[in-house]
Order: structure tokens, then sequence, then C-alpha cells
């Protein structure tokens, strides 16, 4: 007799799955590391398929666990979503963002909307800058929420996913493996350009920034004008440009963390948007290798 899938077990899944960590996955959704564990070896054997590979060191999601996990955020915000118009009163209020640029243009414009729909006494206004120059904003109370870019070991807010990192460039870049390497990046203190600059301080491949800006747009451009490479997040890559992981002088890039601060205490549309965007934005795609 097959077994239903239950939101607890699939909201625990879902954590271990951002956090890939038992602890920190506990502590996120109120629960003990023994009944986090519990709850995904119950869940294995409704399944019937093992969702982690586990070590001292880390925690891994298999083939298997990656499937489900597609299922088991459509199912969780389904019920989320359920349950927020039934009891929920209606969300009026300006709900002040701050976010890099690349979020703001290709990420934020369709969940804001969505929200929008659903509330639409709510208002928004979004500031767009480095998450090192938002956070303090925020926490001057001059922003409400702030979605922000962190290393795997230094993360802060709540997590709504893990992304890989791309090396990119224009499609018809040629690599002079003999001429420093020419960047096109966000300014100092974006922890996407610090992991590129890290990388190839450990290879030892000669550099230089060639363009700095805020501006996704500009970097876009920028990229297609010249022959330089840049790093991105998988779910901001601008379609016109051309993934070129695995090539010589192309180190392997460490993975990122997007979460979402908000100011607290917070008003409870505060709460709700940002509790939105969380569950929302680890659904997005990404783009892969092709």
């Amino acid at each position: 007799m097959k077994r239903d899938l239950e939101i607890d077990l699939l909201r625990s899944f879902v954590a271990v799955a951002a956090h890939r960590n038992f602890t920190q996955a506990a502590h996120a959704i109120g629960r003990t590391q023994s009944a986090v564990s519990l709850q995904i070896k119950r869940l294995e054997e409704i399944v019937e398929k093992r969702l982690f590979e586990r070590s001292r060191q880390s925690v891994t999601i298999t083939q298997n666990g990656e499937a489900l996990l597609v299922y088991a955020n459509r199912i969780l915000g389904a019920n989320d979503e359920a349950l927020s118009h039934l009891h929920r009163p209606e969300a009026e209020g300006l709900i002040r963002i701050g976010a890099p640029d690349d979020y703001a243009t290709y990420l934020l414009p369709p969940l804001l909307s969505a929200l929008g729909k659903e509330h639409p006494r709510l208002q928004f206004e979004v500031n767009c800058d480095n998450a090192a120059d938002l956070l303090p904003l925020m926490r001057q109370g001059q922003l409400d929420v702030v979605i922000a870019t962190h290393r795997p070991e230094s993360v802060g807010g709540k997590i709504a996913r893990h992304e890989p990192l791309h090396w990119v460039a224009a499609p018809d870049f040629i690599d002079d493996p003999d001429a420093p390497l020419s960047l096109v990046l966000f300014p100092a203190g974006c922890v996407c350009r610090d992991i590129a600059l890290d990388s190839l301080k450990c290879i030892n491949r000669p550099w230089r920034v060639a363009y700095s800006t805020r501006s996704i747009g500009l970097m876009e451009k920028a990229l297609l004008d010249g022959s330089s490479v840049s790093v991105m997040e998988a779910s901001v890559i601008p379609s016109g440009l051309r993934i070129i992981d695995g090539q010589a002088g192309f180190p392997r890039l460490s993975e990122v963390v997007i979460s979402v601060h908000q100011s607290g205490p917070c008003e409870a549309h505060v709460s709700l948007a940002a509790d939105f965007l969380v569950s929302k934005l680890g659904r997005i795609a990404l783009r892969t290798v092709s």
C-alpha cells in the first residue's frame, strides 16, 4: 500500500537540502537534530530511496533527493499558499527590498508580481546594491528585506537555495592563456567577485578587472562587446552569454548560498513578503552547462 508524503517530513527534508547540515536545518525549523534525522529516515522509508549521503564532514543530496526536492517545493508551496489565503488578513503596506542588480533584474519581477496579485494592497520599493552595503541599511531601519549572497561557511538570514557559480563569456570568446585574464565583475564586496579572484589566485593565473559595475545590464554588454569573462550565479546568467566552465585556466568555483534577511521585529506584511521570497527563490530554474 502506497503511503502519502507528509508535510512535516517534506519540510524537514527541504531544510536539510538547503542547509546541507542536520544541526542547522533542525535549528531553522525549530526541531531537534534527532527529530529531523528520524523524519528523514521515515521519508526515505516512504519513498524507498536514499535521499542524502552522510559523512562526518558533509551531507550531500542524492540524485533521487534532487528529484524529490522539486516536488517537495511544489507541495510545500501549495500548502503554504492555501493556509496563507485562508488564515492571513489582507496584507497592506510598503515593503522596502534590497537586492543586487542581477537578482532585481532577473528574479524579483515575476516574484513581486505574483505577490502583488495575491495581495494587491502591498507596495514595493527596490534598492539595488551589493549585499555588503545593503545589510547595514537594513540594520539602520532603511530597508525591510534584503536578498543576499553568502559563502556556505558564513551564511546569514533564511536560506532560500544553494546555487552554483559559472564562468561566462560572449558566444565567440576565445581565451588567450598567455595574457592576463580580463574580468567584468561587480564591485568590491561582492561574494561572487571574491570567489572568482580567489580561484584564480589558487592556480596563479594573472588577471585584471577591466570593468566593474553594479549593473547586470552593463556587465552583459561589456562581455558581449569585448574579450572578457565574468562569474555569475546560475539563475541570473543572461541568455546571450555562454557558460565556459571546464576550459583550461578556469578553475572550479565553489557554490554560494542565497538567503533572505529581514529586520526584526517586523510588521506582518514584511514577514509575509520575506517568507514568500524564501519559498519562491528556492524553485527558480538554473542555467546549466550545455
